[in-house]
């Protein structure tokens, strides 16, 4: 999978040139080794994957079948550090509008109903939720409307707020907590309410099959993983894509680190994305992909692994009750 959209304002302050460089790089390595391998058999698609940062393309990739034949994904990610199973949260935005009704604000308020008001109200709904959130869950929003002038009582708002819970399921039942405060908003100050929601970017689901393959190759390239890095998930606080791909593919999506003065979504690591610096580490993942790669195509039995690992966790998960599916966008 090859990411490459940028960040608005800072470029590519997320490394996304990187993901594409390092996916195709891993791609045509491969392609020539298995030119020379006669075990090796299988179908290598690099498989572009648009607007990560803002509207799920992966997730529009999915529905739209682009991986119906495809038995294993794989792509790399850069950051501060290595790592092989960062923990991405599920996410959603939501856009909460407030419609009340228009009045003088100075001479006759009271017969205004208050939009701005009931978006205020929300906002400090939302904040005294927080003490009461799973450590992992973040809700952070902005105002993106709030009335154009002063003397005249807003009759529309709205907020735009990015909900994470560390799972799927911890979504779920954030955002069913968040739609209480945001009726009470829109009840307690007269207005109406409505939402508009996004595609969900659910967590994703580290093949460890794939994952100790990939292991393997980094280790053999003087990769330095932490100890426990098998047993441990870091918990990141981002979001991807990806995640959807993992509940229906067998996926790795590791972290590599390049040198940089800040972290993702910095102008610092806009820089460090694209400077020389960077290329030594990403040619190096690039290599790791495609010895992965490689194991995949001359080694069916993997391959069967792999998969039968996601059926196996997609059962248990069945059992338990629990979400495989995305909530309704």
């Amino acid at each position: 999978m090859a990411e490459y959209d940028a960040l608005p304002d800072v470029g590519h302050a997320c490394g996304h040139n990187l993901i594409a460089e390092a996916s195709l790089g891993a791609a045509v390595a491969a392609m020539e080794a298995m030119k020379t391998t006669a075990a090796a058999k299988g179908k290598l698609v690099v498989l572009g994957t648009p607007a990560e940062e803002s509207h799920g393309g992966k997730e529009l990739l999915l529905q739209k079948g682009a991986f119906t034949d495809v038995d294993v994904a794989v792509m790399v990610h850069p950051i501060h550090q290595d790592s092989l199973r960062a923990g991405f949260n599920a996410s959603q935005k939501i856009t909460v509008r407030y419609r009340g009704k228009a009045a003088h604000a100075g001479a006759c308020p009271w017969e205004g109903v208050n939009a701005l008001d009931a978006a205020v109200a929300s906002y400090v709904n939302v904040s005294l939720f927080r003490q009461q959130m799973k450590p992992a869950c973040r809700v952070h929003g902005i105002f993106t409307e709030s009335g154009k002038y002063s003397s005249v009582i807003a009759d529309t708002s709205a907020i735009l707020y990015h909900v994470r819970g560390e799972t799927l399921d911890d979504l779920s039942e954030l955002v069913t907590r968040l739609e209480g405060c945001f009726s009470a908003a829109a009840q307690a100050t007269g207005c109406t309410m409505t939402t508009e929601r996004s595609l969900i970017y659910k967590d994703v689901i580290h093949n460890m099959a794939l994952t100790k393959t990939y292991r393997k190759h980094g280790i053999a390239f003087g990769v330095e993983f932490t100890d426990d890095d098998l047993s441990f998930i870091e918990p990141c606080g981002a979001s991807t894509d990806a995640g959807n791909v993992s509940y229906e593919v067998p996926t790795i999506h590791p972290m590599y680190r390049i040198l940089a003065s800040g972290k993702n979504h910095t102008p610092a690591f806009a820089q460090a994305s694209n400077s020389s610096e960077a290329q030594p580490p990403t040619l190096r993942v690039a290599k790791m992909l495609a010895l992965t790669a490689l194991d995949l195509f001359t080694d069916p039995a993997l391959v069967s692994q792999a998969k039968a690992e996601l059926a196996d966790w997609k059962k248990a998960r069945s059992r338990e009750g629990c979400q495989t599916t995305a909530l309704v966008a």
